[in-house]
């Protein structure tokens, strides 16, 4: 094994996912030279096939390939259809009910990752990013002050050291560095689930114009995503809380339908479908589904992005968001640093801070949202709350999603419980009106995107959207923060706002 003569990039990305080629093509796309890491060959597996609006049509209108998404033939998603709460009805929303969004990028797509993923990759290779794939990132190279670079292996064996003036961690929950930025996971005290999934083909779907929707059904253990990736496949799984990991021992498959068997509505929905046994789609598969927040997300020199740093259970169909989200506002982090145009602290404590935010807002929906369910018998969701918790799990949260760590204000424990249960009672009181104009019609203004939470979720995401359509027509953003920045006309860098 022969050591190669060391190069220098502007910035190295480890992970070549959603987040890491949308963060390598924005920095990329500013003439800066870019480096992406990817350990797998591409197309490769990867679950997380259900998109948001901002995504499709904010992100990826910036990386230009908003119209090659379009025309790649993936399911069109209006928005969801629930079977979710004490009601046995099933209800719906759509993301057109909410004018942050309405009009014709009022909707996602439910895609194959490897589509989609390959999609990203090949566009950060257009824009002039270096592409290594089969290439593993063995150490990070730290002088004690800040990150210079890194050592990996490529698919021969041959090792490698490079130097950056940025390293940037985008290789997921698994990842090996994220401990380089000096902090720690801290994984939450309520999303500690595991998911069970497997393909079918054949399943039935929705109604029109629901038929691409993502469905969830609740049931005792826990609840289930039915996934229409085309008129035939569809990814089907089971998320269970930790304690009833023993139920998935042995027979994974067994275990699969034995969960269907105890959900009437995914059952019917699969009473005619069989299931996907051969290729990448052939397996039944285990995942660990617990949240978690890194304490540190960036230190000089390197900075984590997409599940490298958080990670949330993915009920809302939150992952690609929150990874092409981070991709976007590191890039605006590193080609502001990179052109000297705002300093490295001052930059990436606002990268931090808004991640962190988008992150909490996701977090504390979904603990509203599980509030939904009233059944106490179901053990499942009679877990411990954190609306109905003790001041250490209150005190916990605050830690993990108040942005203690970034300078933001804390909120008290009492103030944090508070707030979760007056979000619980308003998405409560939202699905009661759903239900009450007649099981959610998708062609009816139902309010469930007017509760007050769900438009604090949504209200970045369409502010992306915006970004990416109007450019410097949409004026001038306020900072989110005291002291806080905002994004250039073009969405590529930050800038400090005139007083």
């Amino acid at each position: 094994m022969t050591e190669l003569t060391a190069e220098k990039f502007d910035l190295v990305v480890v992970g070549g996912g959603p987040s890491g080629a949308t963060l390598a093509a924005l920095v990329a796309k500013q003439g800066h030279r870019v480096l992406l890491l990817e350990k797998e060959k591409f197309p490769r597996y990867q679950i997380g096939e259900s998109l948001l609006p901002s995504t499709v049509h904010g992100v990826c209108k910036l990386l230009g390939v908003a119209e090659e998404v379009e025309a790649a033939g993936f399911v069109k998603k209006l928005g969801g259809t629930f079977r979710w709460g004490a009601n046995p009805d099933p209800w719906t929303f759509t993301f057109a009910i909410s004018p942050k969004i309405a009009g014709p990028t009022s909707h996602a797509f439910q895609v194959e990752r490897m589509k989609f993923d390959q999609i990203l990759l090949d566009n950060a290779r257009r824009v002039g990013v270096q592409v290594r794939e089969e290439c593993s990132v063995n150490s990070i190279i730290d002088d004690g002050d800040r990150v210079t670079g890194l050592r990996y292996t490529d698919v021969d064996g041959t090792a490698h050291e490079i130097s950056a003036t940025i390293v940037a961690d985008c290789s997921g929950n698994r990842s090996r560095i994220h401990q380089h930025t000096g902090g720690k996971r801290v994984y939450s005290e309520f999303f500690q689930n595991v998911a069970l999934f497997g393909y079918f083909e054949g399943g039935k779907r929705l109604p029109a114009p629901r038929n691409g929707n993502i469905l969830c059904e609740a049931f005792e253990d826990g609840w289930f995503w039915y996934i229409p990736l085309s008129d035939e496949l569809t990814s089907v799984g089971a998320v269970i809380a930790r304690e009833r990991v023993d139920q998935i021992q042995g027979d994974s498959e067994k275990a699969l339908f034995k969960f269907i068997e105890r959900s009437p509505l995914i059952q019917d929905m699969l009473s005619e479908a069989r299931r996907v046994t051969e290729g990448p789609y052939g397996e039944i598969r285990v995942r660990k589904d617990y949240s978690y927040c890194d304490t540190a997300f960036w230190k000089p020199g390197m900075v984590l992005a997409g599940d490298a740093a958080c990670f949330v259970d993915p009920v809302f169909s939150s992952g690609v968001h929150l990874a092409t989200y981070s991709g976007l506002l590191a890039a605006r982090s590193i080609n502001s640093v990179l052109s000297g145009e705002v300093d490295e602290r001052r930059s990436f404590t606002e990268f931090e801070k808004r991640y962190r935010r988008e992150y909490g807002l996701f977090y504390e929906f979904l603990i509203s949202f599980y509030d939904l369910h009233h059944d106490e018998q179901s053990y499942f969701w009679s877990a411990k709350k954190l609306t109905s918790a003790g001041a250490s799990d209150a005190e916990a949260f605050v830690e993990l999603v108040g942005g203690a760590a970034s300078g933001d204000a804390a909120l008290t424990a009492v103030t944090a419980g508070r707030r979760l249960a007056s979000a619980a009672d308003q998405l409560a009181q939202a699905v009661d009106s759903v239900r009450g104009q007649g099981g959610g019609d998708v062609d009816k203004p139902a309010p469930l995107l007017k509760a007050p939470i769900i438009g604090e979720v949504m209200q970045e995401g369409a502010q992306v959207q915006a970004r990416a359509a109007l450019g410097d027509d949409l004026g001038d953003e306020k900072p989110l923060f005291v002291d806080g920045l905002v994004p250039s006309g073009d969405g590529m860098t930050w800038k400090i706002p005139v007083s």
